[in-house]
């Protein structure tokens, strides 16, 4: 069984940061591809940002230069480090794991967490 627990959201101010983790239990995620996705009121969940095994990542052309993810494998932990925040950044922020796969969509991840909310103001 894969468990999986965000934390790290709250209210921040425009132009803040964040820094939200991922921890992981149940099997060994190093071999696993991890995500970011976020949702908002009356959207559909999106990718936001990803890391594969290789430690190679992925994000969305929205959030390129101001957010970063990372993985500690010792720790089985991911984060999404999230500078320069903007309101259109406010949504509910979920990690997401897989073995397989190679794209991003959010129907390619099996395994998921409760998420954490994320709001920044103007």
């Amino acid at each position: 069984q894969v468990q999986l627990v965000e934390s790290g959201g709250g209210l921040v101010q425009a132009g803040g940061s964040l820094r939200l983790s991922c921890a992981a239990s149940g099997r060994t995620f190093s071999t696993y591809r991890m995500g970011w996705f976020r949702q908002a009121p009356g959207k559909e969940r999106q990718f936001v940002a990803g890391i594969r095994s290789s430690g190679n990542t992925d994000y969305a052309d929205s959030v390129k230069g101001r957010f970063t993810i990372s993985r500690d494998n010792s720790k089985n932990t991911l984060y999404l480090q999230m500078n320069s925040l903007k309101p259109e950044d406010t949504a509910v922020y979920y990690c997401a794991t897989s073995p397989y796969g190679t794209n991003w969509s959010v129907n390619s991840f099996g395994y998921w967490g409760q998420g954490t909310q994320v709001t920044v103001s103007s």
